[in-house]
């Protein structure tokens, strides 16, 4: 364990910070002998190092085999039932074939999905050719989880004639709105219907020619990358944030370690087939434009005004080949939302503007009763360990409550919300800021052993009221921070009804410092893997892992009804807990919690701001429930423009707190601004109020 320890500092602030992993080099040529060594070299280092001690045996194999066949076709857009039974008899031997160097299952996978490819691309020409009705009423069922594998060869060509034409209408909207354009409000102008044609005609040309370069990307993935990507399924077995980096992934990660690629900021992640955002670095260019959030599946890349790419069943190496670019240029994604709007957001590439990463913070000023109050966003758990500055989240918090102190405050408001995480001993001394000295967080090894983080500053930089905003994004390091509030009583949490519940911590092995055998170096370099080793603990006991943190007083959230967290997550450590540390709790904690549930639940209910935000939480609910999309053209048409409509409604709260103001040659707010019409931080101050007449 001893690199597990060497590397595990400089991962936690990572895993927060840098940007997206880059994977754009050509993948080396496939050799039978290196992929046996690094199969078992695996194998090993995750039966030694993993958190659950997990046996490698054939439950281990049938969850491997889940997600092998998942990100093969998980949009079931290829392979048919026979495909899929033959290579179910291998779901049992993953465990075995691991072990003793057998390679069958991902050879196997790689040949029939290159044969269905090839089937399909001569369907789709054939489809083209033939008159397509888009005045029929039928529908496409858009939900890969409500599909299954079609049996034959008929069926497949009608589930393509389906896609077909709804990429095509989709295309169709796209360019009516670029050539015919739109009126003040955003709504299509009126098109002829000679125009109306020549739109689809272009459309049908256009969709030919991405289907073709995206059919021909997948024939060009080598046997190296399906045994590479079978080899990340044996590790996401084990739990979602386990995976194996190959050489190339290995070596982007290194060079994040350095400096900042220019890009948009967001860290993104490979899912079922699909590229979604995983967070949104802060300061970034993402961030600053204001509509990409969490959760979003991009599903086509385009640059400026270019053609864009259809990035579906496409490696995220690839992917982010094309998300990246020079300071200064415009990227186009076309985003699925969680609750199933779909709009192209364009942004401007940009190197992450650090000041906006910093803790930063300013005054609220209540008329009625005459108190100030102090209000103070940390974006991350931040900390410089290359000691160029030694810049940290802790001294610049300690520094904005000193400038507060100054403004007489009466109360605090400390948001968390899309707080990723970061620095594990920076969540610890922030906790310190508002305690005198105690336990601030458990750390359980697999093997059992449980380390005690506390913080033994006896000083206490703020000793008022406090409130802690959070959301479904607050994860780590920031679930350790609210957890430990709570335990102490020393803040009331308000926000989302969980946390994200990221409860585990990992660490990066490069296979490499584990090659003992002589005669083995000529296959390195050999990757990485990166291992959930520890699992985090709140003071009382309680895992954050899966559950998250329940804030005391619960707001409605537009995000509401959405499955977003660890819980949902394939093959997730559960919750558990464990023995209670040794702590006081605050002499002044906040009394009458319920009473402060009832008096926020009666503001609420006469809230125009939270009435918005509860009902566009239920129709996106109900649009997440109707999965099934219509293929008749007028019906998109008005499906358009009532879901933006629904955008339009949503940015004033949206998951990014306040909104932002998309208009590129404008200066982005302030952060007085962003929190004036905020109305979380509105129901925090009154919640102070309360807690200071209670």
């Amino acid at each position: 364990m001893r690199h597990v320890k060497i590397i595990l500092m400089t991962f936690l602030l990572l895993a927060l910070l840098l940007p997206t992993i880059g994977w754009g080099k050509q993948a080396q040529e496939f050799d039978n002998n290196r992929a046996r060594l690094l199969g078992h070299m695996i194998q090993q280092q995750l039966s030694r190092n993993h958190y659950s001690q997990k046996p490698t045996d054939d439950n281990l194999s049938h969850a491997a085999f889940d997600l092998y066949l998942k990100q093969l076709d998980f949009q079931k857009r290829f392979l048919l039932l026979e495909d899929v039974a033959q290579l179910k008899g291998y779901q049992d031997l993953i465990d075995d074939s691991i072990r003793r160097g057998r390679l069958e299952l991902p050879k196997t996978g790689r040949n029939l999905l290159i044969q269905r490819i090839d089937q399909v691309e001569k369907m789709t020409e054939e489809l083209l050719q033939e008159k397509i009705d888009y005045q029929l009423e039928e529908a496409l069922e858009t939900d890969p989880e409500k599909l299954t594998f079609v049996a034959d060869e008929k069926q497949l060509r009608e589930r393509w004639r389906k896609i077909l034409k709804f990429q095509i209408l989709s295309r169709y909207l796209n360019l009516r709105e670029d050539e015919v354009g739109v009126d003040d409000d955003g709504a299509l102008l009126p098109v002829t219907a000679e125009k109306e044609q020549e739109l689809l005609k272009q459309a049908e040309e256009k969709v030919a020619k991405a289907n073709q370069s995206m059919f021909q990307r997948m024939r060009d993935e080598t046997v190296q990358d399906h045994y590479d990507r079978y080899l990340n399924a044996i590790a996401r077995a084990f739990d979602p944030h386990t995976s194996y980096l190959p050489p190339e992934g290995k070596e982007d990660f290194d060079i994040q370690m350095s400096g900042s690629l220019e890009g948009i900021g967001a860290t993104l992640r490979e899912d079922d087939g699909y590229i979604k955002v995983v967070k949104i670095i802060p300061g970034s260019a993402a961030y600053k434009q204001g509509q990409l959030e969490a959760d979003d599946i991009i599903l086509k890349v385009g640059e400026g005004s270019a053609e864009p790419v259809d990035i579906t069943d496409t490696r995220i190496r690839d992917a982010v080949a094309l998300i990246r670019g020079k300071k200064g240029t415009e990227v186009r994604l076309s985003v699925k939302k969680p609750d199933g709007r779909r709009l192209v957001i364009p942004i401007v590439r940009d190197v992450v503007e650090i000041s906006e990463t910093f803790a930063k913070g300013t005054t609220i000023r209540d008329e009625e009763s005459k108190r100030t109050f102090g209000y103070v966003k940390i974006p991350s758990f931040y900390r410089d360990y290359s000691g160029k500055t030694n810049r940290n989240v802790t001294d610049d918090l300690r520094d904005e409550l000193k400038k507060l102190k100054k403004e007489n405050i009466s109360g605090l408001i400390l948001d968390l919300r899309n707080n990723g995480g970061g620095s594990l001993s920076d969540a610890v001394s922030v906790t310190g800021l508002f305690i005198k000295t105690g336990p601030v967080v458990q750390v359980r090894s697999g093997d059992g052993r449980i380390r005690v983080m506390s913080d033994d500053d006896r000083g206490i930089e703020y000793d008022g009221p406090m409130i802690v905003l959070v959301n479904r994004f607050s994860a780590s390091a920031s679930e350790i921070l609210a957890g430990a509030l709570q335990d102490y009583g020393r803040a009331l949490i308000v926000g989302d009804e969980h946390t994200h519940g990221k409860g585990t911590v990992q660490a990066l092995l490069d296979l490499d410092r584990y090659v003992n055998l002589r005669g083995m170096e000529k296959y390195m370099p050999l990757g990485a893997v990166k291992v959930t080793i520890q699992k985090f603990y709140r003071i009382s006991g309680e895992s954050t892992q899966e559950k998250g943190v329940t804030p005391d007083v619960v707001l409605p959230s537009r995000l509401d009804g959405l499955e977003s967290g660890e819980k949902y997550l394939d093959y997730a450590l559960t919750w558990d807990h464990i023995g209670s540390a040794d702590y006081q709790r605050w002499k002044a904690s906040p009394q009458n919690i319920d009473k402060l549930k009832q008096l926020s639940s009666m503001r609420l209910g006469k809230s125009e701001d939270f009435h918005e935000i509860i009902v566009a939480a239920e129709e996106a609910n109900a649009r997440r429930e109707q999965t099934e999309q219509s293929l008749r053209l007028s019906d998109m048409v008005a499906e358009r423009e009532k879901l933006r409509n629904a955008e339009e409604g949503l940015s004033p709260h949206s998951a990014m707190g306040a909104g932002m103001d998309n208009d590129k040659d404008k200066d982005p707010p302030s952060l007085d601004e962003e929190i004036a019409e905020d109305p979380y931080v509105t129901e925090g101050k009154l919640l102070l109020l309360n807690l200071l007449a209670s």
